[in-house]
């Protein structure tokens, strides 16, 4: 949200620019080998053209050249000749006074006149005799200027490299053209880089630069460079520094499409400082984007009028249709616009503005009446001929239109038509933004049943369905609520209990409160009604949504339903309930026999041509394959049920999961990169309630694997969702598994101690951000008996920190936690061995941490194979396998930098380091980590010695006692002697 922050003015970094750049570097390098080079560079007025510039000219003062640069000014051809070249030859003689000049000065003063106050300054003792300049004919003077000129950034650039930068070059005057002309072609100066930069969207049909671009074209070493507008992904990036966090999804939608991806416009809107994108365009820019509609011909005007009110694109017959004015005088009004770069032909036969903004600014230009009479006129042209807009998009152009036109009764049913319209498509957010507008509507049209030919209630459940389906749960709660207020549940129960399921389901999502009281309401009204499809499907629905908190009533029912259906024997029926049933038995019976029923349902999805169904079969299927280990099978499943819930618009609700499910399962697989990209567009989706976390705790566990710099945001934003209530375990468990993360990978050892102690003393579904909640001694917590698939990893990341932190008590409770918890499957059984590694005496510690990497290496997971090979490298060492610990850290490293996991590689270097393998630094005569000496010391401080102890137990100065020490801790690669200690124990340097 914008408005909750400050916003910059300018934007700091150069973004989407990569390519740009590189090619303005590769010009520069071929200057410095004494080649010739030129570049023209172009794009469009806010593109970015100078801050690139900018950042290029950064970078060639870092490397020790010369930059000069010199603007156009905007007073065209009767403006100041030369001027960009008169600016460059200024800061020349400000910097280096009159040497540069070598005497040339009153020749040179053509260009800057206060070079006609310097004195002469020449470099050379004896300078070659120059006629005057009065005594040349003018063509040679000038020829013989512009050799001087050359000569002089030749000289500039046999001391360093030289980039001069003449910006604006579509303001330049004749005489500054024929100039860059001569040092393009005829001159070329060696080790001189010429950069010229225009305006694209200034050159008019007739405009000079047009033929004189097209001139210098030919010129050896000479490259064009167009800088285009910037994707979504590089608006983000813009709206992030300017308001210094990640921007709402919403806000970068909006101003991206708004802007069009050109920057100067993103960094205006943001700084309007609007939550959702500026409703309202700032003064400054409105003013700036009408200066050139002003100076159009009034006849233009008045077309590009009419066109604003007709969208950002327009068909030529339509128009024309609206414009009501002879076909010559529009051509000639479009002509004039096309030519001021206002519009562009489009070759289908149509006009667009060339930017939203233009069409925005010129459309709030309008007078309320002109506004409404011309949308009127629109909606009339289109009804009679719906053959002049795009295949499709009539019904909306016609709801649009009429509410722009303020004819509320045609308003309220082209609204509620274009609704039906994009449902049918799957455009569900397109569908419930037009019922909200019926909503709207109803109150200021009397006769509005009769229109749409069904009550408010009739309406408020339409609404509330494409809510749903589009992913806007707040606003579908919001439905809900006003449904029920006006339904009849006497009159009305199956309906009364459809709403009360919604409700339910909704508020749980959302972390409002657990949803229950009304799931068993709803159950209550549904058993009063005799079966049939609508009741078989409620149930089913209530049993699925009840088995998050009472999992024996959720089956009961789901149970209940499946034989309703099949007694019933109707198709669409029977799969719902299986479908249902087999998410329910998958989750918290047995995944094998779920993903039999959800498999069974996926067909009978597919022989129904069902395909929002199936979107729902593949998002339990993946998780299912995921649980039983087979990985690829998962992501695949997952990818599958992606493209069908894009094509049916349920990105944003059924098949929210379905993006995470693949990325999880490719994280898995080692394809952590996709994985990244995936949890990104998962990110764009803005998905509602605790539907956003499952990424963001996969996004935020990688980037914390990784070491990226922005992973202590997404783990802040992921464990907020712990102080939130109701969340199911599936989904709190990997919360409390990242924050022992977090706090281990941040040297955080209290933290992750404390969470720790959290996670397995909290009972579930409470508010556990404090971990003050104790569970019944012995039992499994927060759920994590019924998530085993979550539990295990979680006691192995806990098992980490009690380890590190030598805490007993949280052993003890890790124990009785695993004692409870069962490992069917080939994650969870390996995580039980590191669990089981970990807590084991270290001296027993050795095949269990070789089961721990044989487990791994069957399931196939890299990341926590190579966690577990430096597992057993530390056993091995400790046991005195020396080549075995070697091996294990060699093979650890390995994956790790595969992966892109620079901690555990850096982990893996500190352990090598710490046993003496190669590579490292060895004191000893046999080649060992620590010398006789040192080991001596070490074994004083793990009897807890201080210096002073250490030095009269071995006859030293305290002095040489705290250097020993001091080094011990360099070579172990800890912190204090309390962890040299514990490494030295592990790692049996303390032994003989």
């Amino acid at each position: 949200m914008l408005d909750l922050v400050t916003v910059r003015a300018t934007s700091n970094v150069l973004v989407g620019r990569q390519s740009e750049l590189a090619a303005l570097r590769e010009a520069y390098k071929r200057v410095r080998g004494d080649e010739p080079a030129a570049v023209l560079l172009g794009g469009e007025a806010g593109v970015g053209k100078s801050r690139l510039i900018e950042e290029f000219g950064r970078q060639v003062v870092a490397d020790g050249g010369r930059l000069l640069v010199g603007q156009c000014l905007e007073l065209g051809e009767e403006g100041l000749p030369f001027a960009p070249f008169a600016a460059a030859l200024r800061e020349v003689l400000r910097r280096d006074g009159p040497g540069p000049f070598q005497g040339y000065e009153p020749e040179l003063a053509r260009l800057l006149p206060e070079l006609a106050r310097v004195p002469a300054a020449s470099a050379d003792p004896t300078p070659v005799p120059v006629r005057g300049m009065a005594q040349i004919a003018p063509d040679v003077q000038r020829g013989y200027l512009f050799e001087l000129v050359g000569e002089l950034f030749a000289r500039l650039a046999a001391q360093r490299p030289l980039v001069l930068v003449i910006e604006d070059l579509h303001w330049a005057d004749r005489s500054t053209r024929d100039l860059v002309a001569f040092l393009v072609r005829a001159v070329r100066p060696a080790g001189v880089l010429l950069i010229c930069s225009y305006r694209s969207d200034e050159l008019h049909r007739g405009h000079p630069l047009r033929p004189f671009l097209a001139e210098l074209d030919r010129a050896r070493g000479l490259e064009r460079v167009e800088l285009n507008r910037l994707d979504r992904e590089g608006t983000a990036e813009i709206l992030a520094d300017l308001i210094g966090a990640e921007p709402h999804p919403r806000a970068v939608d909006s101003i991206h499409d708004r802007t069009q991806g050109n920057p100067f416009f993103v960094e205006e809107l943001a700084a309007a400082s609007d939550p959702v994108g500026c409703a309202a365009l700032p003064d400054t820019l409105r003013d700036l984007l009408l200066a050139r509609v002003d100076r159009l011909p009034d006849a233009a005007q008045r077309v590009l009028r009419i066109a604003g009110a007709g969208g950002t694109r327009i068909a030529h017959d339509l128009l024309a249709e609206v414009a009501e004015v002879p076909p010559v005088e529009l051509e000639e009004a479009l002509r004039a616009a096309v030519a001021a770069q206002l519009v562009i032909a489009d070759p289908d036969g149509g006009y667009e503005f060339r930017h939203a903004l233009v069409r925005e600014a010129v459309h709030d230009d309008l007078l309320p009446g002109e506004h409404a009479r011309l949308h009127a006129r629109y909606a009339v042209a289109i009804e009679a001929q719906p053959q002049l807009v795009a295949a499709g998009r009539a019904p909306a152009e016609l709801a649009h239109h009429w509410y722009a036109a303020h004819d509320y009764p045609r308003a309220l049913v082209a609204a509620r038509a274009a609704a039906a319209a994009a449902g049918a498509r799957f455009a569900y957010a397109e569908q419930s933004r037009l019922l909200e507008r019926a909503l709207e509507l109803w109150e200021q049209v009397p006769d509005a049943a009769a229109r749409l030919g069904l009550d408010h209630l009739g309406l408020l459940a339409e609404t509330l369905a494409a809510a749903h389906a589009a992913g806007d749960y707040h606003r579908a709660v919001t439905l809900t609520r006003a449904a029920l207020a006006e339904v009849d549940a006497d009159a009305e129960p199956l309906r009364t209990a459809e709403l009360l399921e919604q409700r339910g389901r909704l508020m749980r999502l959302l972390g409002k409160n657990s949803g229950l009281d009304e799931l068993r309401r709803a159950y209550r009204l549904a058993a009063g009604v005799p079966d049939g499809p609508r009741r078989v499907q409620l149930l089913a629905q209530i049993g699925s949504c009840l088995s998050w908190s009472e999992p024996a009533e959720g089956l009961r029912i789901a149970d209940e339903a499946l034989a309703a259906a099949e007694r019933l024997g109707d198709p669409e029926t029977l799969l719902a309930a299986t479908l249902l049933r087999g998410k329910i038995r998958s989750c918290r019976v047995e995944v094998t026999e779920g993903l039999a029923e959800l498999r069974r349902a996926e067909q009978l999805a597919r022989a129904a041509d069902d395909l929002p169904s199936l979107v729902s079969a593949r998002v339990s299927i993946s998780d299912a394959l995921f649980e039983l280990g087979r990985y690829a099978e998962s992501a695949q499943a997952a990818a599958d049920g992606a493209a069908d819930a894009m094509r049916v618009g349920l990105s944003r609700s059924t098949g929210a999961f379905l993006f995470s499910n693949q990325a999880e399962a490719l994280m898995a697989l080692g394809r952590w990169d996709e994985a990244d990209t995936l949890c990104a567009e998962a990110a764009r989706l803005d998905l509602p309630g605790s539907l956003g976390l499952h990424w963001l705790q996969l996004r935020a566990a990688l980037r914390l694997a990784r070491g990226h710099p922005g992973a202590a945001e997404l783990v802040r934003r992921a464990l907020g969702f712990l102080g939130r209530p109701y969340l199911d375990g599936q989904l709190r468990v990997p919360l409390h598994e990242l924050r022992i993360e977090a706090g281990l990978a941040g040297d955080d050892l209290a933290g992750a101690v404390a969470a720790a102690y959290a996670a397995l003393d909290v009972r579930a579904g409470a508010v556990d951000t404090d971990g003050e909640v104790p569970a019944a001694p012995g039992a499994a917590a927060d759920g994590l008996d019924e998530n085993p698939r979550c539990g295990w990893p979680l006691l192995a990341a806990a098992a980490r920190a009690a380890v590190a932190a030598g805490e007993q008590p949280l052993r003890d409770r890790i124990r009785s936690v695993a004692a409870t918890l069962p490992a069917r499957h080939p994650a969870a059984k390996a995580h039980a061995q590191v669990v089981t590694a970990l807590l084991a005496d270290p001296a027993e510690a050795l095949p269990h941490w070789r089961a721990a990497v044989t487990a791994w290496r069957a399931d196939g997971q890299p990341y926590p194979l190579a966690r577990a090979l430096l597992g057993l490298a530390e056993a091995s060492a400790a046991a005195g396998d020396r080549p075995a610990a070697g091996t294990a850290v060699d093979e650890a490293t390995a994956v790790a930098a595969g992966l892109g996991a620079t901690p555990l590689v850096e982990q893996a270097a500190t352990l090598a380091r710490r046993i003496g393998l190669r590579g490292v630094r060895r004191d000893g005569a046999n080649g060992e980590l620590l010398t006789a000496r040192e080991r001596e010391v070490l074994a004083l401080v793990a009897e807890g010695y201080s210096n002073s102890r250490i030095a009269d137990r071995l006859y030293i100065s305290p002095k040489t006692a705290s250097v020993h020490v001091t080094r011990i801790i360099a070579k172990l690669g800890v912190g204090n002697r309390v962890e040299a200690a514990a490494v030295a124990r592990r790692l049996g340097l303390l032994d003989g």
